[in-house]
């Protein structure tokens, strides 16, 4: 069985980590300005791929999107642990390729560059995963003057019961994603043609935010079901050995239940051991991976009330941070007052705040009605699960406004309980400077209390 993947989102000061705690202090000790900036757990990140990756039956393979969040620490945290990364531009396949523990990689995603299909020839990629007839074109002639004989496998848009579709809904539905299925023989065709072209599977993502366990059941089911007909269409069917089923495993920003990973993994060792001559199965997961580790901590502007409405002005926003105003949720925060008295408590009733940022739209929200304690000018509100999907998709230039620092948290932790080992004291809080701010390929990375360079 599976180990249990219980995840537990901090949701008060008191069940924060120390070493988060005291890298923030660390950093606010050092600014001169008010805090806004990203700090991510790397101990803790490890601790969850690594559960996440024992919890899967045996021969199911686990890479990461690195779409999530491509910085280089997180790359080179979770190199080690998982199968290989699922990229989708040439941007991210220099970013992969440049990391210290090389893994295998797929180029993913549609209006692939013919540039970017070069570049991941020359660079030693695994697999295309083809998003249309045109591409197999494509592809098949880059793939001939680079004298390369490349694995490929066909993305499916496969038409789907109405009781499978979710939130953001990538297939079963009219999406610039895959081909469709009532194209797949043509397709399938095409790649056998092709001299300089092997097809070896089959990938399909067809929903994103996925939060109910029986329901991913239900969709990876209809897949396994349909395994044996799509691999029928190939000339060479035992050739095909792959099933991606991508990701899609979706986070609860409410903090109410997360996904149980265990309980998917449990299930699908069971139904792969039913299957007579199963597909090679595996996942590529972003924000499930990643999302845990981050957190955005930003200070406190201004109090100030509206039309009977209460507003926090912080440091930062969604320009920073547009994860809330892109999944229009109101994100969980934490309160770390700079002044605490221990003796007082939370006296008398909270009051309900609008926490928004610095940018001149009434669109920069990043949570609504939130109850606080004595909010003060200079308290800090500390926004977990921010790993994923967070400032990398953030439009930091609006305003002009300086980009957050972001700050990459190392410390010893024990695989089984993610706390620090029993006799070690070393946290460190590694500043990653944001390369988009820097012309040189250097990058510089400072410990707390030393100061280093590394090329």
């Amino acid at each position: 069985m599976p180990e249990s993947s219980v995840i537990d989102t901090p949701m008060s000061a008191d069940t924060l980590p120390s070493r988060l705690l005291d890298a923030i202090e660390v950093q606010r000790q050092q600014l001169s300005d008010p805090m806004a900036a990203f700090f991510y757990d790397l101990s803790a990140l490890s601790d969850h791929a690594r559960r996440l990756k024992h919890g899967l039956p045996e021969g199911v393979e686990l890479y990461y999107a690195i779409k999530a969040n491509s910085e280089a620490p997180i790359l080179e945290t979770l190199a080690p642990i998982v199968d290989g990364f699922e990229l989708s531009s040439g941007g991210e396949i220099a970013r992969a390729c440049g990391c210290s523990h090389p893994r295998p990689w797929v180029l993913s995603g549609p209006g692939k560059l013919d540039s970017d299909m070069r570049q991941a020839i020359d660079n030693g990629i695994e697999a295309f995963h083809i998003e249309s007839l045109g591409e197999i074109a494509r592809l098949q002639e880059i793939a001939r003057d680079r004298g390369r004989q490349q694995a490929v496998l066909l993305r499916i848009n496969p038409s789907l019961p109405d009781t499978l579709s979710s939130r953001l809904q990538m297939a079963g539905a009219p999406t610039p994603f895959g081909i469709d299925e009532t194209d797949l023989a043509e397709a399938v065709e095409a790649v056998d043609n092709a001299s300089h072209l092997q097809l070896v599977g089959f990938h399909i993502h067809a929903m994103s935010h996925q939060k109910e366990v029986a329901r991913h059941q239900q969709l990876i089911g209809y897949y396994l079901s349909r395994w044996p007909e799509w691999r029928a269409l190939a000339r060479e069917p035992d050739a095909l050995v792959q099933l991606n089923v991508g990701g899609g495993i979706g986070v609860d920003y409410s903090c109410r239940q997360q996904f149980d990973w265990s309980a998917l993994c449990s299930w699908l060792d069971g139904q792969l051991r039913a299957m007579h001559n199963p597909p090679r199965l595996r996942f590529e997961i972003g924000r499930f991976i990643s999302a845990f580790c981050g957190y955005y901590v930003i200070e406190v502007l201004d109090r100030k009330f509206s039309h009977g409405e209460g507003f926090l002005v912080c440091r930062g926003g969604t320009h920073q941070f547009r994860l809330p105003a892109a999944q229009s949720h109101d994100h969980p925060l934490i309160h770390l007052p700079q002044a605490v008295d221990e003796t007082a408590g939370n006296a008398g009733e909270p009051e309900s705040w609008t926490i928004v940022g610095q940018l001149c739209t009434p669109k920069d929200v990043l949570s609504r009605d939130q109850q606080l304690w004595d909010v003060a000018v200079g308290d800090l509100l500390v926004l977990p699960l921010a790993g994923a999907y967070g400032y990398n998709i953030s439009h930091a230039d609006f305003l002009c406004h300086p980009r957050p620092e972001q700050h990459f948290i190392q410390g010893a932790c024990s695989p089984e309980t993610g706390s620090p080992e029993a006799g070690s004291q070393e946290r460190k809080a590694v500043s990653e400077p944001d390369e988009r701010n820097e012309p040189s390929d250097t990058q510089r990375a400072t410990s707390i209390g030393e100061s280093a360079t590394t090329a």
